[in-house]
């Protein structure tokens, strides 16, 4: 029998990469045709973006900073801090307050000066930026209501006289504050339940036990699960700010490149909170018992790293503990790379912090994850 004519059979090598990217497209398959993923990632999100998106405005606190120099015990400033309108920052430098005057993040500067020659008492100078012009507006009423009132029940024959000019600033918006906080949720979201389901799911059913028969490395299957879970985001991501942006006017100083810097601390964030997702996954029992897990880890993040309000507005006692969180920071750097135009470098302390719980989750995250 003649058998030069019958094929050789053909040894295929095992591949990691390519393991590891279908695992990362099915991965991919599965997230996208999964209602919770896209609910927490894009629709939750997307509804309050477009809520607060139509309402405009924001809050009734104005930011005013005391310029350095200022007479601190006068009438003006005192009677401006009982109307409870106000929060009077009085520790930062000029350079500090020129550019936060610029940037919209305070409202006014206000400068008391005693007057050498008696009449009036005092000259209140007040620097209003166009960047915040509603709030501007709210402040000079209540300014001339309290020079008003200061010169008509003293006996002197004038307290103050108020002196104003306006500079030029950002427009800031209530979609600059909402957006970066919506789309940290929505990052937050998906890194602790989508892992936390997906890997309590895949040992459950014993999917993993089978990768186990396989040459597929354990960490093929984390790189591929990460991968899809990180590209998914980073969509969500993108479809977020282009909204935020053409619908509402969000703010993006540097178009492209600011879309990029987001984009770079997105994956990172989504990347630390997917360490929290293998935790829950490690320590859930049963999958009933994922959501409050998670929860735990989520909801004091949502409530209390400046989502929706500045953590300033927080209780004094409160305001620690939202600074220890990471979506905090995550928050925050995403608002000065959108708004003020930073550089991921400019926000190097916040991914620092970041890093730093990345690395502690992480290190728990070895110790609770449980392949099988």
């Amino acid at each position: 029998m003649n058998n030069k004519n019958i094929p050789t059979p053909t040894k295929t090598n095992y591949n990691d990469t390519k393991a590891t990217l279908a695992l990362a497209k099915a991965s991919l398959r599965s997230i996208m045709r999964s209602p919770s993923a896209v609910i927490f990632t894009l629709a939750f999100p997307l509804i309050f973006i477009l809520v607060f998106g139509f309402l405009g405005g924001g809050g009734t606190k104005l930011d005013i900073a005391l310029a350095p120099g200022s007479d601190m015990q006068n009438p003006v400033i005192i009677a401006l801090e009982k109307t409870g309108l106000v929060r009077l920052n009085k520790t930062d430098s000029k350079k500090e307050i020129d550019n936060k005057l610029e940037k919209g993040n305070y409202d006014a500067v206000i400068m008391v000066e005693k007057n050498a020659n008696g009449v009036p008492a005092y000259f209140t100078n007040v620097t209003y930026t166009s960047a915040s012009m509603d709030k501007g507006n709210i402040l000079k009423s209540i300014l001339n209501e309290i020079s008003y009132n200061l010169n008509n029940q003293n006996l002197k024959p004038t307290v103050t006289e108020i002196r104003s000019n306006t500079v030029t600033g950002r427009l800031y918006r209530t979609i600059d504050f909402i957006l970066p906080g919506q789309l940290g949720f929505s990052l937050l979201s998906t890194g602790v339940f989508g892992t936390a389901f997906v890997f309590f799911s895949l040992r459950q059913n014993l999917v993993i036990k089978r990768f186990f028969a396989t040459p597929v490395k354990r960490s093929s299957i984390v790189i591929g699960e990460a991968i899809a879970r990180i590209g998914f985001s980073l969509m969500g991501a993108l479809f977020i700010i282009l909204i935020g942006h053409f619908l509402f006017k969000f703010t993006l100083v540097h178009g492209a490149i600011t879309v990029l810097n987001m984009l770079l601390l997105s994956t990172m964030g989504v990347i630390v909170f997917m360490g929290f997702g293998f935790v829950v996954s490690g320590l859930a029992k049963s999958e009933s018992t994922i959501p409050p897990i998670s929860n735990i880890i989520t909801l004091p993040q949502f409530l209390l790293s400046g989502t929706f309000f500045s953590i300033d507005a927080f209780p004094t006692w409160l305001q620690p503990i939202s600074r220890a969180l990471p979506l905090t920071y995550l928050n925050d750097a995403m608002r000065k790379v959108a708004f003020e135009g930073a550089g991921l470098w400019d926000v190097k302390q916040q991914m620092l912090i970041i890093l730093v719980w990345g690395i502690g989750i992480y290190a728990v995250a070895v110790k609770t994850f449980k392949w099988e």
